[in-house]
């Protein structure tokens, strides 16, 4: 039993090795091209919004939105790092080889939401780097800061191995991203307030998970947010264990991969 255990760990470690390797290799396309996007990002609304926008009081529009990047770009290279594997796999051919080795639906997950987590965090902690040359920040309730970062980028790393598994070609993984992942983070309060929207879409981004991600995050950098942490951490651990459950179950049943 002890050797069949081990056997398995080693399989998920060298899993997940392979995962963070296949991103880390092309880090200039996977890493660095998407801090250059957020940077541009700042660059733009910052010069054009950063004297007529005044969010929480005694924090200025540039250093409000970098939190906002910074956790924009987590959560789009998490998706995008264990949808992209998985399908790349399926398409090309070599998922067999996962398929014939001993490994649990465990193992899988762990290893494809872990890589996830890695190039999410890596991403975000680069455009968190360079963006302090704009704006000054501090930590007020780092704590918030750590478990927002960890949390979304296992839920939108498991949201990507559901994707991967779904689609059976580019295109539509391309539509999964276009028409659910990029209109929920932007429609998520990184650019501005929820409380300058009209009440109908307050109520609406009150209904997006994203939106909680975002200003639970932004909460350990300034100390104040739109709503309580705490119900941001409720709504965000719960679709995180929805996510991870239906993720894990598909990779159980063999979805789309075990014909």
């Amino acid at each position: 039993m002890t050797q069949v255990s081990t056997s398995r760990l080693a399989g998920t470690q060298t899993l997940l090795y392979k995962e963070v390797l296949r991103f880390w290799k092309v880090a200039f396309q996977t890493v660095a091209a998407p801090v250059l996007t957020a940077v541009l990002y700042l660059l733009i609304f910052g010069h054009v919004l950063s004297n007529r926008v005044q969010v929480f009081e005694g924090v200025g529009y540039t250093s409000f939105l970098i939190p906002g990047l910074v956790m924009m770009s987590v959560l789009q290279n998490a998706f995008a790092n264990s949808s992209s594997s998985l399908i790349q796999s399926k398409i090309t051919g070599n998922l067999v080889f996962l398929l014939v080795a001993p490994l649990s639906h465990w193992a899988w997950f762990i290893a494809y939401v872990g890589a996830a987590v890695v190039r999410g965090l890596a991403v975000g902690l680069g455009v968190m780097l360079v963006t302090l040359w704009f704006a000054p920040l501090r930590a007020a309730e780092p704590w918030w800061i750590v478990v927002f970062a960890l949390l979304g980028a296992g839920m939108l790393g498991s949201l990507g191995l559901i994707a991967g598994l779904w689609a059976e070609k580019f295109d539509q993984m391309a539509a999964f991203q276009n028409f659910i992942i990029m209109p929920m983070t932007f429609l998520s309060g990184v650019f501005y307030s929820v409380h300058s929207l009209p009440a109908f879409w307050l109520g609406v981004s009150h209904l997006n998970p994203f939106f909680y991600m975002i200003d639970g995050f932004r909460r350990g950098f300034f100390g104040v947010s739109d709503v309580s942490p705490w119900v941001s951490l409720g709504v965000v651990g719960v679709s995180f264990a929805v996510v991870a459950g239906i993720a894990l179950n598909l990779l159980r049943i063999g979805y789309k991969i075990r014909h």
